[in-house]
């Protein structure tokens, strides 16, 4: 059973960076793509950012992040990143990783099979 733990989230001001972390349990971290979706309240879980396995060559991002954020990984410590910057009163919601199905980036939630419990990023006006 594989487990993600999310942390680093917290209440930042418009235009502050926060980095979000993501440890990973299990032995073949580096073989699956990872993942970092969000959902506002009210709103569906929606993609963020990908990076495909095997040395995290390819990343993906969504477009209302593309330039702002950057997600990376760590294979010898299990853990992916995403730091945050020029943060936006829209970024706010509760942001989760994923394990991905496969090495490939994947942008949506059927691309994923284990999930964290997600951590909260707020970002006042």
């Amino acid at each position: 059973q594989v487990q993600l733990v999310e942390s680093g989230g917290g209440l930042v001001q418009a235009g502050g960076s926060l980095r979000l972390s993501c440890a990973a349990s299990g032995r073949t971290f580096s073989s699956y793509a990872m993942g970092w979706f969000r959902q506002a309240p009210g709103k569906e879980r929606e993609f963020v950012a990908s990076i495909s396995g095997w040395s995290g060559g390819n990343r993906y991002y969504a477009d209302s992040v593309k330039g702002r954020f950057t997600i990376s990984r760590d294979d010898a410590r299990n853990t992916v990143y995403l730091q945050m910057n020029s943060l936006k009163p829209e970024d706010t919601a509760v942001y989760f990783c994923a394990r991905g199905i496969a090495p490939g980036m994947v942008a949506t939630t059927t691309g994923y099979r284990y999930w964290g419990q997600g951590t909260q990023v707020t970002v006042s006006s």
